[in-house]
């Protein structure tokens, strides 16, 4: 079950061939939500729950789906599985769906998860499929995590909506970085985690 190549589908994406941050993918997504931790984190859950599941049935009708309308079906089974997470949300977590917003629903279209189905789903079985959407899926939850907290952290002094940073600081002349939860600065974040991470990897630099 976990051979040599099922762990690498599942622990690649988590640093060697992170889907943010080797393969600059979700990009937008990771810009839009991270501007708070609580909304980062359910975009990162509800990106895992649709991209394993997606990609263990795609996996199992890959000998049943015709070329010419692969396209079609992965967008027809990745579409029902986001609207029963929209539902979910709004039925458990209403005030985060409404942070979210309309990006739940680009969830159909985050090239992550369509590279996934096309790349690795239909070409095996329905087990390392599964562990490939975990693997990427985890990547990018972890990098919108990180962005978030420091973004939330730095921007408005709180994490998870608490307030952590003690009141003693701001008497004292501390500031909230109000820059911190602007789009720009979520893309410096990422640009900067893309950079220690390529230092720390030297296979990954350019010669």
């Amino acid at each position: 079950m976990l051979s040599k190549r099922n762990k690498e589908a599942f622990f690649n994406p988590l640093s060697k061939d992170n889907p943010v941050l080797v393969q600059i993918l979700g990009i937008c997504s990771t810009l839009a939500v991270t501007a708070k931790l609580e909304p980062a984190i359910v975009m990162g859950i509800s990106v895992i729950a649709v991209m394993a599941i997606s990609n263990v049935v795609i996996s199992l009708l890959r000998k049943t789906i015709p070329t010419t309308i692969r396209i079609i079906v992965q967008l027809v089974v990745v579409a029902a599985l986001v609207i029963i997470v929209q539902q979910v949300l709004r039925a458990y977590a209403y005030d985060v769906s409404l942070q979210l917003s309309v990006f739940i629903g680009l969830i159909i279209t985050n090239c992550i998860l369509m590279g996934r189905l096309e790349a690795f789903a239909l070409s095996n079985k329905p087990w390392p499929a599964f562990l490939d959407g975990i693997g990427n899926g985890l990547g990018y939850m972890i990098i919108l995590v990180i962005v978030a907290f420091f973004r939330e952290l730095l921007g408005s002094g709180t994490l998870l909506g608490f307030h952590v940073i003690p009141q003693w600081c701001y008497e004292h002349g501390y500031m909230n970085n109000g820059l911190m939860i602007l789009p720009p600065m979520a893309l410096i974040t990422v640009g900067c985690i893309i950079w220690v991470h390529r230092s720390r990897n030297k296979d990954l630099q350019e010669n």
